[in-house]
């Protein structure tokens, strides 16, 4: 069983998708690993590292992914028409891929897929259920991007987090509204409340106020909605009269606000627009908007995707890929993930998957030359 590990190409990718431990462990199983060279170097893993633990370096795409039974990636692999090399057409015909394959936005890839004869598992769409947690990507690149955004905020806010007391007088604590409080918008409430904030979270799901005051941030109250959430945990998409309540507690909130941190998203939709222009007009001079929601469409009106502006005397960060820019860590913990996704796959009779399995059919994409998960196959039937 030989699995490849390819160099990430797309832009603002600097993560890898295994590490020297999971490639030893991976090579415990029986298996060969393939590391495509240079693939660990923006993750300041060397080839080295991959080679003590077992991997073969391969010296570009083509050696790693001719005959390899399994490909992991991070992001989803080129295509024709995309820059070179065309990933998906240097894999064999019925080898599995398994990343961050984004399947429900890019139906191309899909298709790419599909005809290619992959076997695909997109792992954003793991179920929410207690054996999948060691597997959740979401989960863990959610944490690392949560993190890195309110220490990005505080490094780009022109005034302390905490209070100062000092014998020049007293410096009162910066003021953090997180909007959203999933994983990213938990791991951001901790983060800033670390640094000394005072900090207020939000989330239109009822359960989340109890969440977010367990790590001693308050919480905004616009009159959530228990039936704000989904059966797998995620926000819906609300309705107008909700959406009008909502813009009136934002805007009486955001101007007392030094940075606001926005991590709102549904699932196969549109980031929900949560701050407009105007809202950004009365909000205060020199204070941050840190939007992780930027590439998919944004929280904040003034947000642009890998990029920094400035509206109305506030910076607005749309920073494309947060995870990737703490790679070593996003790397490791993505690993970790993949390795539990494919361990339960190893048995005594070798590597098989459980077709019935409630995890892999949640993941598969596509399968002896066509596309099978339910959500594409409706869209396809409409």
């Amino acid at each position: 069983m030989k699995i490849a590990v390819p160099k990430e190409r797309r832009p603002h990718e600097r993560r890898v998708a295994a590490s020297p431990a999971t490639v030893g462990k991976l090579v415990a199983l029986g298996c060969k690993v393939v590391v495509e060279t240079g693939a660990g170097r923006a993750a300041s893993i060397p080839d080295r590292a991959f080679a003590e633990a077992g991997a073969a370096i391969a010296a570009g795409a083509a050696e790693a992914l001719s005959d390899a039974d399994i490909v992991l990636k991070v992001q989803r692999p080129l295509i024709a028409g995309e820059d070179e090399p065309d990933e998906v057409a240097l894999m064999k015909e019925g080898a599995i891929l398994v990343g961050i394959l984004s399947a429900l936005q890019h139906p191309d890839h899909v298709a790419a897929y599909a005809e290619a004869g992959l076997t695909s598992f997109s792992l954003e769409l793991l179920p929410r259920i207690t054996r999948a947690q060691p597997m959740d990507v979401l989960s863990s690149q959610s944490n690392i991007a949560g993190y890195k955004a309110a220490v990005d905020a505080a490094a780009e806010l022109g005034r302390a987090f905490p209070m100062m007391m000092t014998a020049a007088g007293t410096i009162p604590p910066a003021r953090v509204l997180v909007l959203g409080a999933g994983v990213a918008g938990l791991q951001a409430i901790a983060t800033a409340r670390r640094l000394g904030a005072i900090v207020t979270g939000y989330d239109v799901r009822a359960a989340a106020r109890e969440q977010v005051e367990s790590l001693g941030a308050r919480f905004l109250d616009v009159g959530a909605d228990a039936d704000a959430e989904t059966a797998g945990g995620y926000a819906k998409e609300m309705d107008a009269d909700y959406r009008r309540r909502q813009e009136a507690a934002l805007a009486e909130a955001l101007p007392a606000q030094d940075v606001v941190i926005c991590t709102a998203l549904i699932p196969g939709r549109p980031a929900p627009l949560l701050i407009t222009d105007d809202m950004v007009r009365g909000m205060k001079q020199g204070a941050v908007i840190v939007d992780l929601a930027v590439e998919q469409g944004g929280n904040s009106e003034p947000s642009r995707p890998g990029r920094t502006v400035t509206r109305h005397g506030v910076r607005v960060l749309g920073p494309a890929n947060m995870p990737s820019r703490l790679a070593e860590d996003a790397s490791a913990m993505y690993a970790r993930n993949l390795l539990a996704f494919l361990t339960p796959f190893f048995g005594e009779q070798g590597f098989a998957i459980d077709w019935e399995d409630e995890i892999a059919a949640a993941c598969l994409i596509t399968r002896e030359g066509a596309a099978v998960h339910p959500m594409l196959v409706e869209e396809a039937v409409a």
